[in-house]
């Protein structure tokens, strides 16, 4: 499932590309036709992530809301602004003759694509937003609607704090330290709660916990307080650097086929006890931890 460093880079892609343009909507797809209609010709007004939740809010107000589930995922055509210099999501030269398309979902790629521009839909593609310029294809989502401002606010204000999306991170940080604290749930099962902490998905669940050294099935009440806050200042750091680096890396300096501590990496060798990791079920998901280094 895409984590909350990947919508954070959709929004700032839409943000770079789309906002501001007044866009076509369409539902290739079809299973989104009247949602489509609602904001079609519409100027796309903000793009924001919180959580693993992308709000794009358009002139009249309306909010389309994506999340993109375990195998939702954008593709974006065009012209393309790289999201840091020297980056990869490069545009048209002489636009719009395309020569590259980047997707953003559970891994990053490029891949080449036909020189015809607006590209033709291909596979399920739930909803287009296209300006003259730039298109950007969902496909596979969990959720996809339009809501009005009432019904996005309080979709956001089930979620738990997202260090992405606020302008006080110690004041953020102290709603996520009460709401972890105050449960008598398995923080394992706690990091993966949306309402506790947002964006936090089942690859930093797991390497959170192994760099806080922190068993995963200590209830959040007997989780010591200054324990909850370094996990939300770890995650703040893990957070912007996967929002920069466009890939989770929780090892520094190691290499690319190196990047986790114990995420995927059932029966080897813990990197530092030597323990073999072991993985189990926890929250609906596969949770790999040190029995030795986590207690």
């Amino acid at each position: 499932m895409p984590e909350g460093h990947t919508v954070h880079r959709v929004a700032r892609q839409l943000a770079q590309d789309l906002v501001g343009r007044r866009l076509a909507v369409s539902s290739p797809q079809g299973r989104f036709a009247a949602g489509a209609a609602r904001i079609d010709g519409q100027v796309l007004v903000s793009a924001d992530a919180v959580g693993k939740h992308l709000f794009c809010t358009f002139e009249s107000g309306d909010v389309l809301r994506v999340h993109l589930g375990l195998y939702g995922a954008w593709d974006f055509f065009g012209s393309l602004t790289p999201l840091t210099p020297g980056g990869f999501a490069v545009g048209s030269m002489g636009a719009p003759r395309l020569r590259r398309a980047v997707r953003m979902g559970e891994g990053e790629q490029e891949r080449a694509i036909g020189e015809a521009f607006p590209p033709e839909p291909v596979g399920q593609v739930r909803v287009r937003l296209a300006s003259e310029d730039t298109v950007a294809d969902l496909r596979g989502p969990a959720a996809c609607e339009v809501l009005d401002p009432d019904g996005a606010a309080a979709v956001i204000a089930r979620l738990g704090p997202d260090p992405a999306s606020t302008d006080d991170l110690a004041a953020a940080g102290e709603v996520m330290v009460a709401r972890l604290t105050s449960r008598n749930v398995a923080v394992g099962q706690l990091l993966m709660d949306q309402s506790v902490v947002a964006g936090i998905g089942n690859i930093y669940r797991a390497e959170l916990l192994f760099r806080a050294r922190l068993d995963p099935h200590t209830p959040g009440r007997r989780v010591p307080a200054d324990v909850a806050r370094a996990l939300w200042d770890d995650w703040a750091v893990l957070l912007a650097e996967g929002i920069r680096a466009g890939a989770i890396v929780t090892r520094e300096d190691a290499d690319p086929d190196e990047r986790f501590w114990v995420y995927h990496r059932t029966g080897l060798p813990c990197r530092v006890s030597g323990t073999p990791v072991v993985v189990e079920q926890m929250a609906g998901r596969a949770l790999y931890w040190c029995p030795v280094c986590q207690v």
